[in-house]
C-alpha cells in the first residue's frame, strides 16, 4: 500500500522551506498591496505613454513561470550549464517566431532573443561591429532620438554609446521636424562613420530607409535601425520595412509589440558570430527564460490577422487624437500630424512646458510623459509631451474614444496654463498649487469614470478594489 511519502510533492515540508509555497498575498502582503494599487492605476489611468503598453494574460503568465529558475548561459545546444533540454526548445521555438513574425528568410536573417532590454541589446549590436573609438552617427536626443544612439551634450557624453564610441549626431529640420537627410549625408561624408543608426523615440513620420543605405555606403559604413517604437507596425506591415535595407535591427518587445520588457537583435547571417559573442559572454549572462518565452507567446500573437488589425487600429488613433488636438483646438502638433502610433504636442506657443502638463496630467489621471521637440534645447525642461495610442488600443478604444481623449487633454491643458498663470513659472509651486483645485479633482472623477468602462487586458478588474481601498 502506498504512504503519503511515495506520492509526488507530499514528502515533509522543512520549516526553513515553509513559505516558499505560500502566496504573495500570505507571504508578502506589503509588496501584495503595492501589486493591487498598481493594477487599479493601470485600470484606472488613461495610458498615453508612447512606450508603453498593456500586454496579454498568456503572457504574464509565461512571464511568472518556473523558466525563471534555470540557468542558461550560452546558446541553444552550446550551454554553460545541464538540464537546458528545455529551455533550448524554448529559445529555438521563440528564435523561429520572431523571424516568422517580421517575415524574415531564416537563410537570410537570424535573430538573438536574449537582450534584457533595449538599451542591451543596443550596445551589444554596437559592441558586435564596432572598436572602441570607432564612429558613429545616431539621431540626436532633442530631436527625437534615443539615449542609446551615441547621445553626448557639449559638456559630457552621456550614453555609454558616446563614452565608448566617438559620435556625431544628425538633427531633425528646425522648421519641419523632419530627418534632415542632406545635413546626415553631408556631415557623413567629411565624418566617416562606421555605422549610421536610424529611428527614434519621439518620431511621429517614416523614415527613408533607401536614403539612409545610400548615405551609408558613400560612407563605407554599416546601417543599423531600431525600431523599438514601431516593431510591432513593421511585424503588421503597417510601417516601412527596415529589413530591406539594413544590416542590423533592434527592438524592444513590448511598446507596438505588446510582449514583456526586453530587447532583440536581428542579424545578418553574416554577422551572427560577431552579434551573439557581444550578447553572451560580452555584455550579458543568464539569459532570463521565463522572458524568453513570454516574447515566444508575444510574436505568436503578432503574426495573427487580429493583430495586424490592432496595429492599423493603433495609427487611425494616433491620427483621430492628433486631428482633434490640431483642427478643433488649434493646438500645434510637431511635423503636423503623425503616420504612427505616437504624437508630439508642441506646447511652447502656450507658454508651458512639458513637465507642467505632465505633472497636471499625474494629478487627473492621464499618464503621457515630457518630451523635446525640434528646436528645443533642453530635454530637463522641455516645451512638448510626447502621447501614444497602443494602451488605449488594447483597451479596445477607437477613433471616437480618442477624440474623447483629446477632450480631456484639451482641459487638462487649459487648466495647467491656468494654474501656472496663479503660480508662476517654478514646477515645484505648480504641482503645490495642484492640491485641491476643484477643476483638477473634478477631471480626474471624470477621466477615472472614463477609463473604467473599458476592458483591460491581462487580470480580470473586477479583482481590483476600489481607490478608497487604498487610501
Amino acid at each position: 500500500m502506498a504512504t503519503s511519502s511515495d506520492i509526488p510533492g507530499t514528502r515533509r515540508v522543512d520549516a526553513w522551506n515553509v513559505c516558499l509555497s505560500t502566496s504573495l498575498k500570505e507571504d508578502d502582503p506589503e509588496v501584495f498591496h503595492l501589486v493591487q494599487r498598481e493594477k487599479w492605476r493601470q485600470f484606472s489611468c488613461l495610458e498615453l505613454i508612447a512606450s508603453e503598453n498593456l500586454t496579454s494574460q498568456s503572457v504574464m503568465e509565461a512571464s511568472g513561470s518556473p523558466l525563471t529558475n534555470k540557468y542558461s548561459e550560452g546558446l541553444p545546444g552550446v550551454r554553460y550549464y545541464g538540464g537546458n533540454e528545455i529551455i533550448d526548445q524554448v529559445e529555438v521555438l521563440c528564435q523561429k517566431r520572431a523571424l516568422a513574425a517580421f517575415h524574415l528568410d531564416p537563410q537570410v536573417w537570424g535573430v538573438n532573443v536574449q537582450p534584457y532590454s533595449g538599451s542591451t541589446a543596443n550596445f551589444s549590436a554596437l559592441t558586435a561591429v564596432l572598436a572602441p573609438h570607432d564612429r558613429i552617427m545616431g539621431l540626436d536626443l532633442p530631436s527625437g532620438g534615443h539615449l542609446t544612439h551615441g547621445y553626448a551634450t557639449a559638456k559630457k557624453k552621456i550614453s555609454s554609446s558616446a563614452i565608448y564610441f566617438e559620435s556625431l549626431p544628425y538633427r531633425t529640420d528646425p522648421d519641419t521636424g523632419l530627418i534632415d537627410y542632406e545635413g546626415l549625408a553631408s556631415n557623413a561624408a567629411i565624418f566617416h562613420p562606421k555605422l549610421v543608426i536610424c529611428g527614434a523615440s519621439a518620431y511621429p513620420q517614416e523614415w527613408d530607409y533607401a536614403r539612409l543605405r545610400k548615405i551609408a555606403d558613400e560612407s563605407g559604413a554599416l546601417l543599423m535601425a531600431d525600431i523599438a517604437h514601431t516593431s510591432g507596425l513593421v511585424a503588421a506591415q503597417e510601417a516601412a520595412d527596415p529589413f530591406v535595407h539594413c544590416d542590423l535591427v533592434t527592438t524592444t518587445t513590448h511598446k507596438t509589440l505588446r510582449g514583456p520588457r526586453a530587447g532583440l537583435i536581428f542579424f545578418r547571417r553574416a554577422l551572427e558570430f560577431r552579434v551573439n559573442q557581444a550578447v553572451f559572454p560580452a555584455n550579458q549572462g543568464g539569459p532570463h527564460n521565463n522572458t524568453i518565452a513570454a516574447i515566444a507567446v508575444a510574436l505568436k500573437q503578432a503574426a495573427t490577422p487580429e493583430f495586424k488589425q490592432y496595429a492599423i487600429q493603433v495609427c487611425k488613433n494616433a491620427v483621430a487624437l492628433s486631428q482633434h488636438l490640431s483642427q478643433s483646438y488649434g493646438y500645434k502638433i510637431a511635423t503636423d500630424g503623425t503616420v504612427n502610433h505616437l504624437v508630439l504636442w508642441d506646447l511652447r506657443p502656450l507658454g508651458l512646458t512639458g513637465s507642467k502638463l505632465e505633472k497636471l496630467c499625474d494629478a487627473v489621471n492621464i499618464t503621457l510623459n515630457k518630451n523635446a521637440v525640434h528646436g528645443d534645447s533642453s530635454a530637463l525642461s522641455p516645451g512638448g509631451v510626447r502621447i501614444g495610442t497602443s494602451a488605449l488600443t488594447s483597451r479596445s478604444m477607437n477613433e471616437h474614444d480618442c477624440r474623447t481623449v483629446a477632450d480631456f487633454l484639451h482641459r487638462a491643458c487649459q487648466i495647467a496654463i491656468a494654474v501656472q498663470a496663479s503660480s508662476g513659472k517654478k514646477l515645484t509651486d505648480f504641482v503645490t498649487a495642484l492640491e485641491g483645485r476643484a477643476d483638477v479633482l473634478a477631471l480626474r472623477k471624470e477621466v477615472t469614470a472614463f477609463n473604467r468602462t473599458f476592458p483591460m487586458p491581462g487580470f480580470d478588474p473586477a479583482t481590483v478594489p476600489d481607490e478608497d481601498r487604498f487610501l
